[in-house]
């Protein structure tokens, strides 16, 4: 049994719920008051709702409120009445002229002029489906903080979806807080429990309020989604979907076809329930036209279909993208990126990884050499092997030692249960077709047999062992040792972050794309950096950092370099996307470079 003692009456406002109220009217008596009332707060204006009121957690009346003023009769002074009717007037032009623009002035940013342009694009729109690919750091969050706070100050908007990488999601919430006053409840596995134990466990989260932010890992999860889609019903009026990193909901683009991933399905299912579609990202275009043109479909299906070629005209009304360099031109101030190409050369002959790269060679060439007649699907299986340990060779011995090992133990156990297979690629070419057609079934049985053939010869008749073996030992010998790159940025700390044998107030970031190369990486720098104390002064960002620990260590890289010590923060992918960390911090070393460039 909840609720506040004093019963309210028609009038009175009161808060319920963490918002505040209009007490339209009141029945009932004793334990069974009920009570109809009407939002005032600005996100959810005009929302009705009836509580029997002894039964509210958190119900009172609001007492000596300024909002009382309204309830006393008689007129106010002339010149309260003409204040008041020039905000009135003022409201109604913004509402009705799409060039008089209020979220600029309520929201706490430093704005600039540029960032207008999104807003008064998405104004001019019918329904607000846009696409903004700006350049990283222009701002994309804060263009869409200000369409979002316009739409909502306008009555556009009253239901708010924010979809983002699951390491974003704290970092919305907090933005849209601090910079434009809207408070966003996040979704996750916590909420839901907190809201079934307070409310029932049939309750459904989306009904308990209008602003949610929502992972993408969450989104095609149906334990989440399915109250979302009750919620949204076919089509909700006055809803906004806000999709941050879109270029994730477009399909996979890594064979001739776009493949629609499970991602994809889940994002084109919910985007048509929404009135209005906000998509950001940074790349929209993954080179793929069928990809880009089923991600403008998600966005806009009348004007898009997935598949049919764009023209710029086409999609011109409905995308915002501006690079760095285009803003420079028009006197936009952004810091000059300078990327300088760090050489290591006048390596010993003897270096480890010189004489591994040459060794990786020849067993590639072997492969490729034994594997030329074989089925295509068995020259690309061995392909994507060979891929794989070149990438993680060029990122370290102790990457690329852990998955050799890998590959040598797959040869092992096919040697431990087939006989031998020799190197007579004729014995492995397809069997030739007969001229009275296959149905469908012995189709496929012939595929499977020639696939199994050839990834039997691949793995053990194929790859030579002896060779694999020889690389093994050589890479486990040094899998634990510095190589020249650890010297070269060890020279580089000592000379650019050190000063009198102190650390200097110049923070770095490094970049790695494994997590063996990120924790050879860190052990390494802290055996050489041991006379410094390094163990406060480094610190590591991974996808296994929990969130708590990804907002700490976000707060001490930013944090003035004299309050706290962290000076190095070494990163995988999952700082990849979105992440503030260039409050304190200019210098960014990548330790080993993405196998395709378009990630840096």
């Amino acid at each position: 049994m909840g609720g506040s003692d004093s019963i309210p009456t028609p009038g009175e406002f009161v808060e319920v719920r963490t918002r505040r109220w209009l007490v339209e009217d009141v029945t009932g008596g004793g334990a069974q008051v009920r009570a109809r009332l009407a939002c005032i707060d600005d996100d959810a204006q005009g929302e009705t709702l009836e509580v029997l009121w002894h039964d509210e957690v958190d119900a009172s009346v609001i007492a000596d409120s300024h909002l009382s003023m309204f309830e006393n009769p008689g007129t106010d002074d002339p010149e309260v009445f003409s204040a008041y009717l020039r905000s009135i007037r003022w409201n109604t032009a913004t509402a009705a002229d799409r060039k008089l623009l209020q979220a600029p002035f309520r929201a706490g940013i430093h704005l600039d002029a540029y960032q207008l342009v999104p807003l008064a694009k998405a104004l001019a729109l019918p329904r607000v489906n846009l696409l903004i690919a700006d350049d990283v750091g222009a701002g994309k969050t804060i263009e869409a903080g200000l369409i979002l706070r316009e739409l909502i100050l306008r009555r556009r908007v009253d239901f708010v979806v924010v979809c983002a990488p699951p390491s974003m999601t704290r970092q919305w919430q907090d933005e849209l807080q601090a910079k434009f006053g809207l408070a966003f409840t996040i979704i996750d596995r916590e909420y839901l429990a907190a809201v079934r134990r307070e409310r029932g466990f049939a309750v459904n989260p989306w009904s308990s309020g209008s602003l949610f932010l929502l992972s993408h890992s969450l989104v095609t999860d149906e334990v989440y989604t399915a109250g979302l889609r009750d919620v949204l019903g076919e089509f909700r009026a006055r809803s906004l979907l806000i999709l941050d990193e879109a270029h994730h909901a477009a399909p996979a683009s890594g064979s001739r076809y776009a493949i629609d991933s499970q991602f994809t399905r889940a994002i084109e299912a919910l985007a048509p329930r929404f009135e209005h579609r906000l998509f950001l990202t940074a790349t929209p275009h993954n080179g793929h036209s069928n990809s880009f043109t089923k991600l403008l479909e998600i966005l806009d299906p009348q004007r898009f279909t997935a598949g049919v070629d764009v023209r710029p005209d086409d999609f011109a009304p409905i995308m915002v993208r501006r690079l760095k360099s285009d803003l420079k031109r028009f006197g936009e101030n952004f810091p000059t990126r300078r990327v300088e190409a760090v050489v290591i050369d006048g390596l010993p002959a003897d270096a480890p990884e010189l004489v591994l790269a040459n060794k990786l060679a020849a067993y590639d060439a072997l492969v490729a050499d034994r594997t030329r007649n074989l089925p295509p699907a068995a020259v690309a299986r061995s392909r994507l092997t060979m891929v794989g340990l070149q990438q993680r060779l060029l990122s370290s011995i102790a990457a690329f030692t852990r998955t050799l090992e890998k590959h040598r133990d797959r040869l092992e156990q096919r040697l431990s249960e087939l006989p031998p297979i020799q190197p007579d690629a004729s014995l492995l070419e397809p069997v030739a077709l007969e001229d009275e057609p296959e149905d469908e079934a012995e189709a496929e049985a012939r595929i499977t047999k020639e696939e199994d053939e050839a990834a039997e010869a691949i793995d053990a008749g194929i790859g030579d062992k002896a060779l694999v073996d020889e690389m093994l030992e050589i890479a486990r010998r040094n899998a634990n040792r510095p190589d020249a790159r650890i010297a070269k940025l060890t020279s580089w700390i000592r000379e650019n972050m050190i000063a009198g044998g102190r650390w200097n107030d110049r923070r770095l970031l490094l970049f790695t794309e494994y997590e063996d190369t990120r924790r050879w990486l860190e052990r390494r720098l802290l055996e050489a950096l041991h006379d410094l104390d390094p163990e406060d002064r480094i610190a590591c960002f991974t996808g296994a950092t929990s969130t708590d620990r990804r907002e700490e260590l976000k707060r001490r890289f930013n944090a003035d370099p004299a309050a706290d010590p962290l000076r190095i923060l070494i990163c995988t992918d999952a700082a990849r996307e979105g992440i503030n960390l260039q409050a304190r911090c200019h210098d960014l070393i990548h330790i080993d470079l993405p196998w395709n460039p378009a990630r840096l």
